[in-house]
């Protein structure tokens, strides 16, 4: 893989996820202590928070009309996740909001959505996945993983179809 940091080659084992169970954002085993990651990941912020638009960005985009009691209980089981940020409805286009800041990231439950503007777009970037990374990485999401991906397997049924996170499909197939 090149250049790139032992940190980030580590987060990318799925294997890893399944042998060492990194399922909650707070402290992890073998995750390096505050002085370590100063010195070993300077530049990187401290804490990313993630803002979870698979109930707005991720449901538009599907086939399946999804009844408002199934939407409900998906952001339901979202907010149990620890993720602080959800978005759940939006009135203007994403076109014409500016994206700032390197500290927060946008993702959606199971990769669900895409961009309506490019035809075959494969979905957003799973937040399975990006919490995993991050927490390979040794920072703070505050983000319950598992329950993550338990909300993520509860809305695929829902709208029939399977996840698109990686991290979800090395553990639900495990």
């Amino acid at each position: 893989m090149g250049n790139v940091p032992s940190a980030v080659k580590h987060c990318l084992s799925y294997q890893q996820l399944l042998r060492e169970h990194l399922w909650i954002g707070d402290s992890v085993a073998g995750a390096l202590d505050p002085a370590q990651e100063t010195s070993q990941l300077s530049g990187l912020p401290e804490f990313v928070k993630i803002v979870e638009v698979g109930p707005r960005d991720g449901l538009q985009n599907e086939k399946v009309i999804v009844p408002t009691d199934i939407k409900i209980e998906f952001i339901n089981r979202l907010s149990q996740t620890g993720l602080s940020v959800i978005e759940v409805t939006s009135f203007v286009s994403s076109r014409w909001v500016p994206q700032m800041g390197i500290n927060v990231v946008d993702s959606a439950v199971s990769g669900l959505g895409g961009c309506p503007y490019a035809k075959g777009a494969s979905g957003n970037v799973a937040t399975e996945d990006l919490v995993y990374m991050l927490n390979g990485l040794g920072l703070n999401t505050g983000v319950n993983l598992y329950k993550v991906m338990e909300a993520g397997d509860f809305i695929c049924k829902a709208v029939n179809k399977t996840t698109n996170s990686k991290v979800a499909q090395a553990s639900f197939n495990a």
